[in-house]
Parts: C-alpha cells; sequence; structure tokens
C-alpha cells in the first residue's frame, strides 16, 4: 500500500514539484553514497530506496511531458 500511495502523491504533483522532488532524492542519495564511503551509513536499504524513487519521478515527468506536447 505504501508505493501505492507515493505513486499517487507523485502523479498529483506539477511537472516543476516533480523536478524539484526528484533534485531533493539525488542531493540526499549523494550524502548516503559518502556516508557508505565513510562506513557511517546506518540503513543501506535507503540507497536502493531512493533509486527506485528517482526511477518513479523520471517515469512520471517524461508521462507527464509527453502529454503536454500532445
Amino acid at each position: 500500500m505504501k508505493s501505492k500511495n507515493l505513486l499517487t502523491e507523485l502523479r498529483s504533483l506539477g511537472k516543476q514539484e516533480l523536478l524539484v522532488k526528484e533534485q531533493e532524492c539525488r542531493e540526499e542519495l549523494f550524502r548516503l553514497r559518502m556516508q557508505k564511503s565513510t562506513a557511517q551509513l546506518e540503513k543501506p536499504s535507503r540507497i536502493k530506496e531512493l533509486k527506485k524513487l528517482i526511477a518513479r519521478i523520471k517515469t512520471i515527468s517524461k508521462q507527464k511531458f509527453a502529454e503536454e506536447g500532445k
């Protein structure tokens, strides 16, 4: 259920908001990778979650931009 709620939330966002959300996720992913390299990462599964979230955001963004082009 968690992912379905997330998807509906992402789909309700505007294009600009999606871009901002993607940038925030990328920054968090960068910070987590730095923590991983210094052996300070507490939750390694969060990296995988963020990668999937970024992919979902990019997919939804692409769909919204395609709809605009039609």
